[in-house]
């Protein structure tokens, strides 16, 4: 272990022990202060403090301690943010969550980074292992949160079932509300009371909006206004029974098929995570074995090549890990439409030179690619403005160039620095090498150094320069064969070593590998795209869920619906916003423009039949299908939900034993054939000498 490996594990047990000092010495400090408080206001005060409630004001009080740290700071924000969709309207429920998630996720890597580096002391492995930590604590974290969203919807299945039990009985929207979160699960009953509230405020409409902006699905946020819209309107029975119990019904439905879609994908994807960042830490263990057992593939492990290779599997371990990610969320609060904070293209754009490059970089107004462009910005629900879509472009084209290229030159470095400095190999290639032969190798490599340094490392050098060198240099007379072989290995070092230079093909791959750059924005807003089809086919389901209610309400028109769904809107909420604001123009002018902006086949059909109710025919007439088109989603949504999760559980399996299969292939079976193969024909040639 040399002296940075011992310094690193020092600075890491200080850090260690600093932390639990500090936690004792606070301790203490509340043990003292606790005592003052009972001498002072008697013992009847502090007697049934119980266990969980000192843990709690730990956990509270380790929050605003955590929140005034610089950095710290940062990450529990970031934990706050994502937790904060359960739990909205708790702030000391949700402190105390962050507090123990970040403590829990922060404890699990420091002591797991701590003890992988004692086993490995070795700077560039804690390097990965820090970046295998980044990685881990959003695993965590997602895991956490996706945990309280399944719990969430177990509940709301109860909730929904007395809701319908309370308003048989009351027939009262808001007081079955009220009795229902009584006796609901927590996390259920924090947002059924806020609807509650909601629904009985001053502004109700103005309330709701509010709700539909932090509810943590979509499902309660139907709920919400489907209460609502009943309250407003009063309720109606049909043949099928009450609209609000129907309503019910038909969430309760949704909220099982999205239950067992969750489960059925977990099962699949279940473990994969881990055998995906497995390879991460058996890299070390199969060099160090390869090299004991092989000593030929110190060779490879050492050049260029195993270099690359290592770069190579490292980067399909963290893409597979990030796609298996992706194929694991289930993030339905992507596409909200608030005002985002400043963004790094954003301030880049202040900056003329770059602004400028970016305008002549980008397709001309009024050209087919950009009406192209800015139409894949609106779908992909992008918040970046088309001016700061090609500056991200362009920098990340920089940064790939830039890092390739930098990659590239170090490798040559290395590649240079090692065949200077790598001891001369044997024939060994089974077993290990002795000492004997490992200091003989370096006593010969030295001599090598010494012999190119006095030809001035060119390549040019003659054969008996390099044989008259070698004989002024040994004190005895060596073998006829042992010189021919130490010539042709120092031709064959200065050889390489000026061959390690930039070459034109590496400055090209460089720049494809930056045109990839270029190009990965655009690819990943056809991504999001593609994943978005999905949700909006969930926003149209609960329009036409909406939309079946108010048809059968009395002097209900076109507007109010358009209203309706603008309440309801997520990833369509700004088309409709403009032709809700249009529409007192011209109807139909506003219809249609709405139906050429998004192209969405669902939604165009509802589209479609407002624009019949504008002065043909009824809303309820126009609408008269609109029970079996449900349905027809219905059962073709969970057909799809069947594929989907077919087509993941499949590529979950590709990704996550793509980096398992890496490893072994490309860092140990394949380097073994070939060195292998290579040996055998110095071999070969030995015995053609004999």
């Amino acid at each position: 272990m040399n002296i940075k490996a011992i310094l690193l594990v020092v600075l890491m047990s200080s850090l260690i022990l600093f932390g639990i000092s500090f936690a004792f010495l606070s301790w203490s400090k509340s043990r003292l202060k606790h005592n003052a408080q009972m001498h002072f206001h008697g013992k009847s005060l502090f007697k049934n403090i119980s266990l969980m409630e000192r843990w709690n004001h730990f956990l509270q009080k380790s929050y605003m301690i955590m929140s005034k740290i610089p950095g710290l700071s940062a990450y529990i924000q970031r934990v706050r943010k994502r937790i904060s969709g359960v739990h909205a309207y708790d702030e000391f429920r949700l402190r105390r969550e962050t507090t123990k998630i970040t403590l829990v996720i922060l404890g699990i890597l420091a002591s797991s980074a701590l003890i992988l580096f004692m086993l490995n002391p070795s700077v560039s492995f804690l390097l990965l292992v820090l970046l295998t930590a980044v990685i881990i604590n959003s695993l965590l974290i997602d895991m956490y949160v996706n945990r309280m969203e399944k719990k969430l919807l177990m509940q709301m299945i109860d909730l929904f079932s007395e809701v319908r039990h309370r308003y048989q009985q009351h027939e009262m929207v808001d007081e079955a509300i009220y009795e229902a979160a009584e006796s609901a699960g927590y996390e259920a009953s924090v947002h059924t009371r806020k609807i509650y509230e909601a629904l009985n405020a001053k502004d109700p409409s103005e309330e709701l909006e509010k709700f539909y902006e932090t509810a943590p699905n979509r499902f309660l946020k139907a709920f919400a206004g489907i209460s609502f819209m009943i309250m407003e309107f009063g309720d109606k029975v049909k043949e099928q029974g009450s609209i609000y119990l129907q309503g019910l019904s038909g969430l309760t439905k949704e909220i099982h098929l999205e239950i067992l879609r969750r489960e059925k994908l977990d099962y699949l994807l279940k473990g994969l995570n881990v055998i995906a960042l497995a390879p991460v830490f058996f890299t070390k263990p199969i060099e160090r074995w390869a090299r004991s057992s092989f000593p030929a593939m110190d060779e490879f492990y050492t050049s260029k090549l195993g270099y690359i290779t290592k770069i190579v599997i490292f980067i399909v371990i963290i893409l597979s890990f990030v796609l298996l990610q992706r194929l694991q969320q289930d993030n339905e609060t992507t596409y909200r439409w608030s005002d985002k904070k400043k963004t790094w293209e954003q301030f880049l754009s202040s900056f003329s030179v770059i602004r400028l490059t970016a305008s002549f970089m980008a397709p001309k107004p009024a050209t087919p690619a950009y009406a192209q462009i800015i139409r894949l910005l609106k779908e992909s629900s992008t918040h970046l403005r088309y001016e700061w879509f090609y500056i991200r472009r362009i920098m990340l084209f920089i940064l790939s160039f830039a890092v390739t290229l930098t990659i590239m030159m170090v490798l040559h470095q290395t590649a240079k620095s090692h065949i200077l400095h790598a001891p001369v190999g044997g024939n060994t290639f089974f077993g290990q090498v002795s000492s004997d032969q490992r200091d003989a190798g370096h006593q010969l490599s030295d001599q090598d150094l010494r012999v190119m340094k006095e030809v001035g490392m060119s390549s040019s050098a003659s054969y008996d320069e390099i044989a008259s060198r070698i004989n002024g240099r040994q004190n005895i007379n060596s073998s006829k064969d042992t010189l021919v072989n130490s010539t042709n290995r120092i031709l064959s070092k200065l050889k390489a070593y000026n061959q390690e230079y930039l070459k034109w093909w590496e400055i090209l791959t460089a720049f494809l590998i930056g045109w990839a750059g270029y190009q990965f924005p655009l690819w990943l807003l056809y991504f999001q795209r593609k994943i978005r089809y999905m949700d909006m086919r969930h926003e149209v389901y609960q329009f036409q869920t909406v939309i079946s209610m108010l048809r059968e309400m009395e002097r209900i028109s076109v507007e109010e619906i358009l209203e309706w769904m603008n309440r309801f809107a997520i990833i369509f909420k700004v088309p409709i916003q403009r032709c809700v604001l249009h529409h007192d123009h011209g109807a139909e002018m506003a219809l249609t423009q709405l139906k050429e902006e998004v192209r969405l086949i669902e939604f165009q059909r509802i589209v479609d039949k407002l624009l019949l109710c504008v002065e043909k025919i009824p809303i309820a007439q126009a609408f008269d299908d609109l029970e079996n088109e449900m349905s027809f989603y219905f059962e073709q949504r969970k057909q799809e939900y069947e594929k989907i999760i077919d087509t993941k559980a499949g590529l979950g399996k590709m990704f996550g034993f793509a980096p398992m299969y890496a490893l072994i292939f490309m860092y140990l079976v394949v380097p073994l054939i070939v060195i292998s193969f290579m040996q055998m024909n110095v071999y070969y040639e030995q015995i053609q000498k004999i």
